[in-house]
This record gives structure tokens, sequence and C-alpha cells, in this order.
């Protein structure tokens, strides 16, 4: 990808309605973007002028000019996934355009509400969204805090299919929220998934923090034997928004491997190369239930530590694991904070990462950020970057960000 981000690109507007406006999800369907979080106002560079946008904005995916079509959410935006000629979005909203659909609604292309779709959910919040296209037939996979935390909803009505309900439960003590399934990520082969959240059990079994299901061609998924212990273990934080500390889990394009990142501070030092603390980590996708001679099943093949600050999201392309979030440096596994490894480098907000090495590559645009980026998109024609950040590579691109490939 180019350090040097688009220069027609919308950004959100700090307009005093709402603090700290940021961006979230973003999905494309042909050339239209469809970028969600919380923000009011959001500047067109290709019109030179503000414009309200509610939460949601679409815009030209080769111009960046902001589309007339202006669907208002009347909360957060957490997750976009585009799929045909739709739009599912997920987030803490209640209407849409003045249409209840609480927590999940599908667009038509045209930023319009599909009557047809209607999920019902009445409490919590959906905070990831993928499409299933498995031999079972297309499916949206809803995670969140609503319902059973992960189902798998018919796209054209929004009933549940109940082809995912794996009983997860038991909230880690202390942890921010209710029981939720914070983010997840279905392999390329449609066989498999894995999820992060703040939960301890599933089917019944002990499954801190991650967990992985099998997703047959008959009958409805089911918990794999794959699990890391290490994912048992606390992090250095106590912080109610820390102590789930996995934040985000994305496949490779071949499904040999996912990739999991991680909040949390630091690990503690004993546990160095073990548990997955302020990180990146790369794991194999199993072929066959293994475990290694100290009963941690599925070692990562690599770990990359930040030094202490966090990393939000993470994008595998195959030639690159891209990584966002608020950390300063990548390859400091025994620093902290300013107190550096001597292989430490420089990354600030972003990153990417050889898949095969596991060290941090070259690519350095620097993308300061109070919190960071929540979502990362790789098209075939760049990586599309969701966050809270004003500057990409020292240009004004607040919120919305395009790294074209060179």
């Amino acid at each position: 990808m180019s350090e040097d981000p688009a220069n027609y690109t919308p950004r959100v507007v700090s307009d005093g309605v709402v603090l700290r406006p940021h961006v979230t999800a973003i999905g494309q369907l042909g050339n239209t973007m469809y970028a969600g979080g919380r923000f009011h106002t959001i500047y067109d560079e290709q019109a030179n002028q503000n414009r309200t946008r509610d939460n949601f904005v679409m815009f030209n995916a080769d111009t960046g000019a902001v589309s007339s079509a202006a669907p208002s959410f009347t909360g957060e935006v957490w997750a976009v996934e585009t799929f045909g000629n739709a739009v599912y979005v997920g987030g803490e909203f209640s209407t849409v355009g003045g249409v209840q659909r609480p927590r999940l609604v599908k667009l038509n292309a045209d930023g319009t509400v599909n009557q047809a779709f209607d999920a019902h959910l009445r409490s919590g919040r959906v905070m990831d969204l993928h499409m299933y296209t498995g031999p079972t037939g297309p499916k949206l996979f809803v995670g969140g805090s609503a319902g059973t935390k992960l189902m798998a909803l018919n796209p054209v009505t929004g009933a549940n299919t109940g082809y995912v309900d794996l009983g997860i439960a038991d909230k880690i003590p202390n942890s921010f929220g209710d029981v939720t399934v914070a983010n997840f990520s279905i392999s390329p082969d449609q066989s498999k998934l894995v999820a992060v959240g703040n939960f301890m059990t599933v089917a019944g079994q002990s499954r801190r923090r991650a967990f992985m299901a099998d997703l047959p061609a008959a009958g409805s998924a089911t918990l794999a034997t794959w699990y890391y212990k290490p994912f048992e273990e606390t992090c250095r934080s106590t912080r109610a928004r820390r102590l789930a500390y996995l934040t985000d889990v994305d496949f490779a394009p071949t499904g040999e491997y996912f990739v999991v990142v991680a909040t949390g501070f630091t690990w503690d030092f004993n546990d160095k190369n073990k548990t997955v603390c302020d990180a990146a980590a790369r794991f194999e996708t199993p072929k066959t239930p293994a475990y290694d001679a100290e009963d941690h099943p599925f070692r990562p093949t690599w770990l990359n530590y930040t030094g202490g600050d966090t990393i939000w999201s993470v994008a595998v392309t195959g030639a690159a694991v891209y990584v966002q979030g608020h950390f300063q440096y990548l390859d400091n596994t025994d620093g902290v904070s300013t107190n550096l490894d001597p292989d430490a480098v420089p990354r600030k907000g972003i990153g990417a990462i050889d898949p095969d090495t596991g060290l941090a590559l070259s690519w350095n645009p620097v993308k300061p950020a109070q919190q960071g980026g929540k979502q990362l998109l790789a098209t075939a024609d760049g990586l599309w970057v969701a966050s809270d950040s004003q500057r990409f590579n020292g240009e004004p691109r607040y919120g919305i960000a395009f790294a074209p490939l060179p």
C-alpha cells in the first residue's frame, strides 16, 4: 500500500455537536463506500463544503464525492457489511431515516431502508457483521451483546435461522458491558469461525476471550477443539474495558492462518511470547487437534508486541498484516512505554507486519490517534482506514483515509 493517502476522501468534522467524532466501520458496494460511526458533520472534499450526516455517510470510492442520500442513524454505527445489492448496518441506534430498526438494519444500495428485513433486536448492541456464503446458503452472521451474542440471520427477512446457537455465556468478572462477541472472522472456505469477546464459556466448555467454531455443510455450528490456554490469563490492566483484551481477528485470504490483536497493557515478563497483551499474534488454522508439550494448544507462530499500547483492528492481505490502534511502536518485545526494546521500530497508530516473520515491514505512514481505529478494509484497490485520527502521513484525513495500491 502507498503511504500517501488519496486526496479526495471526505472527513468528519469536529462541530461541537458530537464529542470526539470518529468512524468505526466501512464497507464497499460497487463504487460506493458506506461508512458509519459517531459524527454529525462530514466535509465533502469535492464540493468544498460541510454536509450534515448523522453517524452514516455514503460517498464515491473513486472521487470521494458525498452522496445526496443521507440515512440518519439515531445512535452509533459499529459494523457495516455489504452483500449483493444490500448494505447491512449494526450498532446502537434505534431508528434509521425515521424507521424503527433497532441495532440492525438492511439498506438498499441507494440508502433507503429495506422494509422486508427486520431482526427485531430490542436490547444490546451489534458489534460485527459478516456474510456467510457456505453450502447451507447465505446467512448474515451477527456478533455483539444482542440476542444470543452470535447469530445467523436470514439475509432477506432478518429471522434467526438457528444455524448458530453456541450458548455464549458468563462474562469475565468486572469486564465492561454485557456478555459480548466483540469481533469475529469467517474463514475464506466458510468452514470455520474465530470470535473474541468478554465471555468465559461456549457450549458449556471453558473458552475465555476466544473460541473457534466449525461451520458444517449440514446441521448447525459446533464448538471446535481449538483453544489457546494462555487466553485464560490476564494482562496487567485491570480496567473494565481492558479485561477482555482480545479486540479483533482476521483470517488470511488462503485461510491457512488467522491473526488476533489485543489491548490489555503489558504482559507478565515471565510469560513473554506467550500472553497476547497489546500485541498481534499469528495462529495456524488447525487441520487436526494437536497440543504442544506444555499443554498449550496451537501456540502462536509469532507475536509482535507494542510495549504497552493497544491494537484495535487487523486486516490480513497475504502480503502484509495491517494493524491499527494507539500504539507507538512495533517489534517492542522487551519494551514498556518509553523504555524501548533495542529492536523496536516507531509505528504511530498504524503499521504493517510481515506475515511470515512477524516483524514490522517498512510501511510507515504515521497516523496519530487518541483511542485508535476500529476497522481496516482491504480491497483490490488499497486499504480503507476507519478511525478517530485527524491526520494520515501528515495530511488531513479525519476519520477516513484510503491508502491506494502503488
